[in-house]
């Protein structure tokens, strides 16, 4: 079962594929889905810059094409001085795929590290239970 720094090392090469000719700014991320595999995804900018995709919603997305819905970790990492965070739109994306106590790393490519918990990345978080109409 690949853990924590299989999950960095598949976000590190990912990112080396990122299409950043706007911002240079290369994200990497991988996800380790519940059965075990590890999907991966990286940023991909477009001239509208709104148009563009972050490297979570690739992993997310791949995870999803090969027919699974949930992951138990995650990693993102950047070339930045911190741990680099996920945008509000991929906490969001992340908490809709996540397990239960699923643990997200935020890294950089220094090492440098933080660990959170899916459900302390986005408190108040809008969910299924706010669309529930009984």
């Amino acid at each position: 079962m690949p853990d924590t720094a299989d999950l960095i090392s598949a976000a590190t090469s990912v990112r080396e594929n990122a299409y950043v000719p706007y911002s240079g700014f290369k994200v990497g991320a991988a996800i380790l889905a519940s059965d075990g595999s590890v999907h991966v995804g990286c940023n991909v900018e477009n001239v509208a810059y709104p148009e563009g995709t972050c490297a979570e919603a690739g992993a997310i997305a791949a995870m999803v094409a090969s027919g699974l819905t949930c992951f138990d970790e995650a990693v993102v990492i950047a070339d930045s001085p911190v741990p680099v965070t996920p945008c509000g739109g991929c906490r969001q994306k992340l908490l809709e795929f996540a397990n239960e106590g699923a643990r997200i790393t935020m890294a950089n490519l220094e090492g440098d590290k933080r660990d959170m918990n899916v459900s302390d990345l986005l408190p108040g978080v809008f969910d299924r239970a706010q669309m529930d109409k009984t």
